[in-house]
Formats: C-alpha cells, structure tokens, sequence
C-alpha cells in the first residue's frame, strides 16, 4: 500500500519525498486516508512510527533526537508540548486533529465486563490477575494520577507496553486479562474486543496533534498534508477509528 507504515515508498520522479512519525492513537484514521491524500496531491508520504511520550529508543522525542527524517509528527499534545519545547517543532504549524477517550480491551471470547461506573470499572480492575497500560501518554496518566486517585494503585498488576499495539497483543494472546488504553487503538486490533469506555467522571479524552518539524524542507507538503487530516474529508475516517474530529468544516 502507498505510504505504508515503515516503509521506504520511492519518488519516481525524482522529487524528495515527505516522512511521518505517528503514535498510535492516530494511526487507524491515519491508514485509511493516506491512500487519498497521496493520490489527489501527488505527494508520497515514507511513515515510522513511535509512542507520543515515555522513555526508549522508540519514542517520537528520541527518535527525532537521533535524526530519524521527519517532516510531521502526529502523536498526543502532551507528547507534542514536550517537542515544542525541545525547539523540535516548527513554529506555529501544529493543528489538532481528533480526541479520543479511555476504553478497555478484552480477549475476543470472554466475557465484557462492566466498566461503565467508576465502581464497576474499579472492581474489573482490582479483580484481574493483570492489567496492561501503555507506556505513553495514556498509561502515564493512568499510573500517576487515576490509578492513586482511585486507591488501586499499590493492588494491581500492572504490565507495562511500550505501544498500544504491545497491550493489544498482550490481551489477544492471554498474557494479561486485560488493557485500559485509547478506545481507538483498540477497535481494530486483532484478537481483542471492546468492552466499553470508562466513566465519564475518571475520563482522560486524549487530543491528537500535528506539526511540522522544526528544520523540514518539505513545508509545503507537511502543511498540505495536516491540512488535509484536519479538514472536512478526514471526519469520517476519524470518527471510524473511534475518534472524534476537533477542525472545524473547512
């Protein structure tokens, strides 16, 4: 497929080509447009990927440390604060794209639990052997701030993935009884079910943003790009994924 994730999609006509890092939040909605974006603005687009925050070798931030090419990032606004204040970011370029709340991830197969109350949610959690989170932005407010809120902190198990894409895995596999993670990585993945949201009054929605890359000469065409993401034609795919598009109709 054009632009496919971790692919080296060659120009034919010689020009540069436009490189992504995307966290995964983004990435379902992100694979179902690319196709069009390349198609009707000539542009090719080579995608890495990597996780909005955290610590590794594979986060956005350290992999834009290294000098992995990329002229846009898409990834959480907390992980995208963190590159603007690193000076990675090109000034006034970022754009936010589509939020997305906390759900939770079962085996295909078993039972959905209850989670929609805060007590329910809290009694799913404290009732299973483990529970993964990812190591991002998501996972990184559940560790910190809901789980300690909530006074489960010290009861659970908690395996820690690197991506959305490792405790969907976990979860398909058997490994752990379940993940709390963005709703929209889990609605495509493979071998797992949706059992439903968290409460509203425990809720993380995460917002997920684009930029350019400070230093980029592809401007043009990461700003063609994002724009493309953010306007009118992309709402779908979004709500798709299990998003909701924040641009306004353009």
């Amino acid at each position: 497929m054009p632009g496919s994730f971790n692919t080296a999609t060659k120009m034919t006509n010689g020009s540069a080509q436009l490189h992504v890092l995307i966290s995964g939040g983004f990435s379902s909605a992100y694979e179902k447009l690319l196709p069009e974006f390349e198609r009707t603005s000539g542009v090719k687009v080579a995608t890495g990927s990597g996780a909005s925050q955290g610590v590794g070798p594979q986060t956005i931030a350290a992999q834009l440390a290294r000098g992995v090419p990329a002229d846009v990032v898409i990834l959480s606004r907390e992980g995208l604060g963190e590159l603007v204040a690193a000076n990675r970011i090109a000034a006034g370029t970022d754009k936010d794209l589509a939020c997305v709340p906390l759900g939770v991830a079962v085996r295909v197969g078993t039972p959905k639990p209850d989670v929609s109350t805060v007590e329910t949610f809290k009694q799913v959690l404290l009732k299973s052997k483990t529970v993964a989170v990812p190591e991002s932005t998501s996972g990184i407010w559940l560790m910190t701030d809901l789980f300690p809120r909530l006074g489960i902190a010290e009861k659970l198990n908690i395996k820690a993935a690197a991506r959305g894409t490792d405790a969907t895995r976990m979860v398909a596999a058997g490994n752990v009884d379940l993940a709390v993670m963005p709703v929209s990585e889990i609605l495509h993945a493979q071998g797992v079910a949706f059992a439903g949201s968290i409460a509203a009054e425990i809720q993380f929605v995460q917002t997920f943003s684009a930029a350019v890359v400070a230093g980029s000469k592809q401007i043009e065409g990461a700003r063609r790009l994002i724009d493309f993401l953010g306007s009118a034609r992309a709402f779908e795919a979004i709500r798709n994924s299990g998003m909701e598009p924040l641009s306004p109709v353009s």
